[in-house]
């Protein structure tokens, strides 16, 4: 599903606004950045040598900006 709403003024948000599931996050993660992504990294996270966060679920997740600013993410379940 994608939901898509109309705004009267456009802000990045300070969360993520949209995520891919990916079947292999460290593949995806490497093609994007050998693309030009600069994947995010948040103190205290943990995360990986790949900027890829493990959450207490199993999910493995990694964020990156969109050229306006707002966080966008992969996710491998």
């Amino acid at each position: 599903m994608l939901r898509v709403s109309t705004v009267q003024e456009v802000a990045a948000a300070e969360y993520t606004v949209l995520g891919w599931r990916v079947p292999n996050i460290v593949t995806a993660v490497r093609e994007l950045q050998r693309a030009g992504v600069r994947f995010e990294r948040y103190a205290g996270m943990g995360q990986d040598e790949h900027g890829i966060w493990k959450s207490p679920g199993g999910a493995r997740i990694a964020w990156f900006k969109d050229p306006d600013g707002n966080t966008l993410s992969v996710t491998q379940f």
